[in-house]
């Protein structure tokens, strides 16, 4: 699986230095962002998680929330192949989840095409708030796969 490095996640999207709540957010698009399924997925994306709002970003298919931003969202990302990063599943949306050196997570949709990725520092905002507020729109992209062996662990 792709991963985008801990520098660029930690510069360019949770270290963001805009201010006010209309400013833009700066991600970058995934490669298959055009995909219409992904369309379907970012229309029903909720306007708050936990208590940061949405605002704009500067691309297609993609979301943050907080300012600076606390949950960011590309949809479009590659799909995970088989991997041994832990997965879990969040009212039947399976997301495998990588942990980079600096703790930042990224949380990639498994069995979905296209892929949709989140991204967001544990500390600052619960995963297990952010995957249950995201999974609903998640699941606008029908499953074609799960998860062999669904992660247990309580830290998610």
């Amino acid at each position: 699986m792709v991963r985008i490095t801990s520098v660029v996640l930690l510069g360019g999207f949770l270290a963001s230095t805009m201010a006010s709540c209309a400013s833009v957010a700066s991600v970058d698009a995934a490669p298959d962002a055009a995909n219409p399924a992904c369309a379907e997925m970012m229309v029903v994306l909720p306007e708050v998680i936990g208590d940061a709002e949405r605002r704009p970003t500067s691309s297609q298919a993609t979301s943050a929330w907080g300012d600076p931003s606390q949950v960011v969202l590309r949809c479009g990302v590659e799909v995970p192949g088989p991997t041994t990063d832990p997965c879990v599943s969040v009212n039947n949306v399976d997301w495998v989840a990588h942990e980079d050196k600096s703790g930042i997570w990224t949380l990639t949709t498994y069995g979905r095409t296209p892929a949709t990725e989140v991204v967001l520092d544990p500390t600052v905002i619960p995963s297990s708030t952010v995957l249950a507020t995201l999974s609903d729109s998640a699941s606008r992209i029908p499953a074609q796969k799960q998860c062999t062996s669904v992660e247990k662990d309580e830290k998610f």
